[in-house]
């Protein structure tokens, strides 16, 4: 499956999990049960040391991944190990992207991600503006290259950043790093206006929590939720508590149907299109 099938029947909902956290074999069991409550594509973490757009919570989430031995070696065989039939995008800093392989530059990381079956990336510190490269690569081996739109990004910069997009495009919910919120961004709707010219799907995160939050997203205009400390934050709780993988799994499969459910039913509480603002 493609992330343009993904995005093809209905609201997507796009989890994120760090690989490896907190250990390889439970990892594995958490990104397999958000597929069973619902998730359509899967943004899996590629763990960074100096990961800048993320909060405390994955932070948190990385140390442990790395201090449990994960290395872009071990993601892939990761990703090759998962028993998923949806997509998954590679989330990582550009860094590890670059430096991988014998040569200097983004194609032999590319290569690989393809041949395990990843679907596209998103790089949080790359600008649209030197992203030509990776671009190029991706285009190569017939990935997809995600770009995240901030509140404040609109002019000659956006339009360079949808030039480069496929797949989806991220819009950042809120300014700041990523985090759970107890509300949804008022900047959500404005950032959705300025792509409506755009061709490809627009899918929100930052901030979103709960079904109610995933309901107003999609009824606002969104074509997916993404969503990831609030996930993370359960997997942190487990490990924290000492609880088995089976019982977190559990929570993180309950979790996702109530986010999946509430992207659909946010479909049907949208207003005519000639009403929405």
């Amino acid at each position: 499956m493609s992330l343009a099938d993904a995005f093809a029947d209905g609201p997507a909902f796009v989890p994120y999990l760090v690989a490896g956290d907190p250990d390889y074999e439970s990892s594995l069991e958490y990104v397999e049960a958000l597929e069973r409550g619902g998730a359509d594509v899967i943004e899996l973490g590629l763990p960074f040391s100096e990961p800048i757009a993320e909060g405390p919570t994955i932070q948190n989430a990385i140390v442990r991944a790395l201090e449990g031995g994960m290395t872009p070696e071990r993601y892939f065989e990761f990703v090759e190990d998962l028993d998923v039939s949806i997509p998954v995008v590679c989330m990582t800093y550009y860094n590890l992207i670059y430096r991988y392989g014998d040569a200097e530059g983004p194609r032999p990381f590319v290569q690989k991600a393809a041949e395990v079956g990843i679907e596209g990336f998103v790089v949080p510190d790359l600008p649209a503006e030197e992203a030509d490269p990776l671009r190029e690569a991706c285009d190569e081996f017939g990935l997809d290259l995600v770009f995240i739109v901030a509140p404040t990004t609109r002019g000659d910069r956006l339009d360079r950043i949808m030039q480069q997009v496929s797949g989806y495009v991220y819009v950042q919910a809120r300014l700041g790093t990523t985090g759970a919120k107890s509300n949804v961004s008022d900047q959500t709707g404005s950032s959705l206006d300025r792509l409506s010219d755009y061709d490809v799907p627009k899918a929100v995160g930052f901030g979103i929590s709960s079904g109610e939050h995933a309901e107003r997203i999609v009824r606002g205009g969104a074509d997916g939720i993404i969503v990831g400390s609030a996930l993370v934050d359960i997997v942190a709780q487990g490990y924290e508590d000492g609880d088995s993988a089976k019982t977190t799994a559990e929570r993180l499969e309950t979790l996702a149907r109530e986010l999946k459910s509430g992207a659909v039913d946010g479909v049907s509480q949208r207003p005519p299109h000639s009403e929405r603002t």
